[in-house]
């Protein structure tokens, strides 16, 4: 998938919603702790309910390789349903990983062949030995941690490295000697929304994933004014919000309600921009 097609779909659909799947089986409704895979069942029921209103699914690994075995079974049962049934939907495994060498190519192996992932995040802190194994896929992504939204990104983001530049630009300027914005990502956290201004000033053409939008108090407007580009350039996740809205046997239902909401506010967004 390129930025390209990507664009198309989000403006076929009207929304850059994402929707995190970081399936919890403390937080699933009690009804579905029967299943024989518990996670799976919920994951299927939410993508079932809402995937006419996101471009992305972004399972969450933690929460399944906590698990074992089982969990990450269910991990892929997760991506194979969604490649079945609705294969113009980006899935971005949020593995966060950051090795080098013949590693970091094992990982990009099995998320891209192994398991036919659309994107992985990656972080950046060993430099391009941790990226490019990632670059070689063709229609692969590798999304870079840029700027993230937890208090203690400060300790390291935010700190000089040179004349007015902090670590975080430096991870975005040397970083584009290393993949296209046909190939690399960002994420910014939505809670920085307008450190945006910045980000957009050094990485202008490429898609930027935005966590924190929803339970984390992220603001879609202020994302939407500082992070926009001409091809919308937005991928904005939401996961608590959306998952676990209900406990009842609604859940699916008031998931999608939940969705929706973001859905059309993200519309009136892509209209005010004329980019739909």
């Amino acid at each position: 998938m390129t930025a390209s097609t990507l664009f198309e779909e989000i403006k076929r659909k009207k929304t850059f919603l994402c929707v995190g799947l970081d399936t919890e089986l403390s937080k699933i409704p009690p009804h579905l702790l029967g299943e024989d895979f518990p996670l799976f069942a919920f994951n299927r029921n939410i993508i079932d309910a809402t995937h006419d209103l996101v471009i992305a699914y972004k399972p969450n690994l933690a929460f399944y390789e906590c698990l074992g075995t089982p969990g990450w079974q269910q991990f892929e049962m997760t991506v194979h349903y969604i490649r079945q049934n609705y294969p113009e939907i980006l899935i971005i495994a949020d593995a966060k990983r950051g090795d080098i060498g013949n590693t970091a190519a094992k990982y990009a192996e099995t998320f891209f062949q192994t398991l036919s992932c659309d994107a992985v995040t990656v972080a950046p802190y060993m430099g391009s030995d941790s990226v490019r194994p990632f670059l070689g896929f063709e229609g692969k992504w590798v999304i870079l941690l840029a700027l993230t939204s937890n208090p203690g990104a400060d300790d390291f983001q935010m700190l000089p490295t040179g004349i007015q530049e902090r670590l975080f630009e430096s991870v975005l300027s040397k970083s584009q000697q290393w993949g296209t914005p046909d190939n690399m990502m960002y994420v910014v956290g939505a809670t920085r929304a307008a450190m945006l201004v910045k980000v957009r000033a050094l990485v202008p053409d490429h898609f930027l994933l935005i966590p924190g939008v929803g339970a984390q108090g992220g603001d879609l407007n202020d994302v939407a004014a500082y992070g926009c580009n001409d091809r919308c350039g937005l991928i904005v996740n939401s996961s608590r919000a959306i998952l676990y809205a209900d406990q009842s046997p609604r859940f699916a239902e008031v998931a999608r309600e939940k969705a929706r909401e973001v859905q059309q506010a993200m519309h009136a967004i892509l209209v005010s921009r004329s980019l739909v």
